[in-house]
């Protein structure tokens, strides 16, 4: 019988538990930390802004929050905080309710955002912020993540079980492609080294590893989220270690085993977007039912060590980090980020 023990923990105080591994299953994460110290970013627009895939951008030290129902991207400096506004999304009203742009991926000289409300992917030089000619999908895109071995945008459209293929160099984007899938199409991770695009599939409580050339799925690794299925994924290109998102805890799957699930730790209920700082082999989870971030060391085997925690708010289920550690949490119905001082 396979053992898998499962970190529990509160808000404000971690208790000790138990560590251990089998041969058949994941090691156990412990539970240790402390409470990170945070604040709040209000940014710019109404009371409530909705967000959901934020990215930051290493080269210029900026986090880039597309405001959906505000028709803007928002970009930060991670240092100071200054704020800047990217303009001109198109938006749409339905059943009082406004979409527009709500996701981002950085390329080397341009972000692309995908916007909800049309079903357009949009370049936006980084340098200058300018919004260029967008193009438009034939199925509404969710996430979006840019692959460098081929210059693409890939697309994740779980309304029809596919991800879409958009061709990006620099500003000019061309719609070229689609890869049918058997299931919805949940969070994503790359690997520009191999060539390879994980995503989940929410309906299926799998992963699957994708060759970015061929479009052929080379890998399927089950996983153990449960009725609720897989959200967002995170790797570590070095160790070759992916790391997923269930809605109420972190898996760790050792690509180098085929995949093997080496680690679960709990996280607490509402998790979305995780995002992981290989230099400090940091995972951050938000969890928007218990308004708390966790923060998880992964050792260099894929174990999972809880090491602090810090209160967000209800409904912040996505978080992004800089290069300091920094977490910057999204809190859609305060229109502000909950931002969390390194551990």
């Amino acid at each position: 019988m396979r053992l898998v023990l499962i970190l529990a923990f509160s808000l404000w105080a971690a208790s000790d538990a138990g560590t251990g591994s089998s041969s058949a299953g994941p090691a156990a994460a412990s539970a240790t930390g402390k409470v990170l110290p945070t604040t709040q970013l209000k940014l710019p627009g109404p009371a409530r802004i909705g967000m959901d895939y934020l990215a930051y951008d290493p080269q210029a030290d900026q986090v880039w929050v597309p405001a959906s129902n505000t028709g803007t991207t928002v970009v930060i400096d991670a240092a100071t905080r200054k704020i800047h506004t990217v303009e001109g999304f198109l938006t749409v009203t339905k059943d009082n309710r406004t979409s527009g742009p709500t996701s981002v991926t950085l390329g080397e000289a341009f972000a692309y955002v995908g916007n909800r409300a049309d079903s357009s992917i949009c370049p936006v030089e980084k340098k200058t912020l300018k919004l260029g000619s967008c193009v438009k999908l034939d199925s509404t895109p969710d996430g979006v993540a840019y692959v460098a071995t081929t210059q693409e945008v890939w697309v994740t459209a779980p309304r029809d079980n596919s991800l879409r293929i958009v061709e990006a160099r620099g500003g000019h984007l061309a719609a070229k492609g689609k890869v049918p899938l058997e299931g919805e199409p949940e969070g994503y991770a790359v690997d520009p080294r191999r060539g390879i695009f994980f995503t989940n599939l929410r309906d299926k409580d799998v992963a699957l590893a994708i060759d970015v050339r061929t479009h052929k799925v080379s890998a399927s690794y089950p996983l153990n989220c449960g009725k609720a299925g897989p959200r967002g994924l995170s790797i570590d290109l070095d160790k070759q270690l992916l790391f997923v998102a269930c809605t109420d805890h972190a898996a760790t799957l050792a690509l180098r085993s085929g995949g093997k699930l080496v680690s679960e730790a709990a996280t607490g209920d509402g998790v979305d977007n995780p995002d992981y700082l290989p230099s400090r082999q940091l995972l951050y989870l938000a969890s928007g039912k218990t308004a708390a971030l966790q923060v998880l060391r992964v050792a260099d085997d894929g174990g999972l060590t809880q090491i602090a925690s810090a209160p967000t708010a209800t409904g912040g289920r996505v978080v992004v980090v800089d290069r300091r550690g920094t977490a910057f949490v999204a809190d859609s119905a305060g229109g502000q980020l909950v931002v969390v001082e390194p551990p």
